[in-house]
């Protein structure tokens, strides 16, 4: 008798998903490398993440990680989790992004994504899956949130 098996992505589409889900995803720390690579990525090697005698004479006393690298590896810490499975097929729209916190090399990020909002709208292909982000460090302080709206392809009904 065979065993099981699990597919990656898993099979899943917009009627999945229930208004509360909550992900909450494994750590993944950030290092110097990161801040680095995403510099040299992005070509924004501004002094507050590349020169720390400079970080050390801000607000913060180190370097630390770009916004848009938190926001990347929240992004990713949540679809690495499969709690999309198959099921997103574009990214519409980011709301209300907000960098609470420092991430500094050193800390270990994780996500709590919630489903807030679902809309099936006209289209019977598609409907809209609305996910807020808390990203935490591993003291369990905000260091970013966003609302994240995604288009999710739903089961297509016979005879539609």
């Amino acid at each position: 008798m065979p065993g099981r098996i699990w597919n990656d992505p898993q099979e899943k589409a917009f009627e999945d998903f229930a208004l509360g889900d909550i992900v909450i995803t494994r750590g993944r720390t950030v290092d110097i490398g990161d801040i680095s690579m995403f510099s040299g990525l992005t070509g924004d090697h501004y002094p507050l993440h590349t020169d720390e005698e400079y970080g050390k004479s801000t607000r913060f006393g180190t370097r630390i990680a770009h916004g848009p690298l938190t926001f990347a590896l929240a992004v990713g810490l949540v679809g690495m989790s499969g709690f999309y499975g198959n099921a997103i097929t574009a990214l519409v729209e980011v709301k209300s992004l907000r960098a609470l916190k420092p991430v500094i090399p050193g800390d270990t990020l994780k996500v709590h994504a919630e489903v807030v909002d679902l809309s099936a709208g006209h289209n019977p292909k598609y409907g809209t899956v609305h996910v807020n982000y808390s990203v935490r460090n591993q003291r369990e302080e905000e260091v970013m949130t966003f609302l994240q709206i995604m288009l999710a392809r739903r089961r297509v009904q016979q005879g539609t």
